[in-house]
């Protein structure tokens, strides 16, 4: 078996009214308005030969998930590696950004912000971003869709362009319940990607002026 497309979607908005960096800490779950982005991403590729649904472990994830297993009659099979990175400010609520250096607590973990030096490197979140869609692209006849987070799905994007990892969170392409969808190449040259990005929608744009919290860590 090989799938034809695989589509990274990102989850939906989040209930989070204390404006807390959640990263990978349990309990936050989706917003009626996420709900229904996520609903608008799954009705998005309706028609479509959806025969592969895969989520990170993480609830909001899952719960965004939910509206394409209903949509496509599919199981959600949890897949670890789509989860967002550990990272050094979960817990926290300050604004990710140049304002962090008003913060001296916090400068021991800003020093490389290359690699970065506050949480899963770059070049590992990309391998086992890289390493899922190759495992559900082997076990998929038809399309995939995996369901992730903002800076996973980045950094497959920037890898799949060739493009430095390294990056400004804040112009990021990735808006919630986006849908990044990819092709594989077939025979590509020794170190190039296997795949190409063909395609990038926002089935919920008309709901993001609504959204109080970006889900962005």
């Amino acid at each position: 078996m090989a799938a034809s497309l695989i589509h990274l979607v990102r989850h939906g908005e989040v209930h989070n009214p204390e404006g807390v960096l959640y990263g990978r800490i349990p309990g936050f779950h989706l917003s009626e308005l996420g709900v229904a982005m996520a609903t608008a991403a799954a009705h998005h590729l309706v028609g479509r030969p959806v025969t592969a649904l895969f989520s990170s472990p993480l609830q909001r994830a899952q719960e965004s998930a939910a509206p394409w297993a209903d949509t496509f009659n599919r199981d959600i099979t949890t897949e670890d590696r789509l989860i967002e990175p550990h990272n050094k400010f979960e817990g926290g609520a300050l604004e990710f950004g140049p304002s962090l250096l008003l913060h001296p607590r916090t400068w021991p973990w800003i020093y490389d912000p290359f690699r970065p030096s506050w949480g899963e490197p770059f070049a590992e979140v990309a391998a086992r971003m890289i390493d899922a869609m190759d495992a559900a692209w082997d076990a998929t006849d038809g399309e995939a869709v995996m369901v992730s987070h903002q800076m996973p799905i980045v950094m497959a994007q920037r890898a799949v362009a060739g493009k430095r990892l390294w990056h400004d969170p804040r112009g990021r392409r990735c808006s919630l319940s986006s849908v990044t969808t990819f092709a594989r190449i077939d025979d590509p040259a020794p170190g190039a990607p296997r795949y190409r990005e063909v395609d990038y929608q926002e089935p919920a744009a008309a709901l993001l002026v609504r959204a109080v919290d970006k889900g962005a860590v």
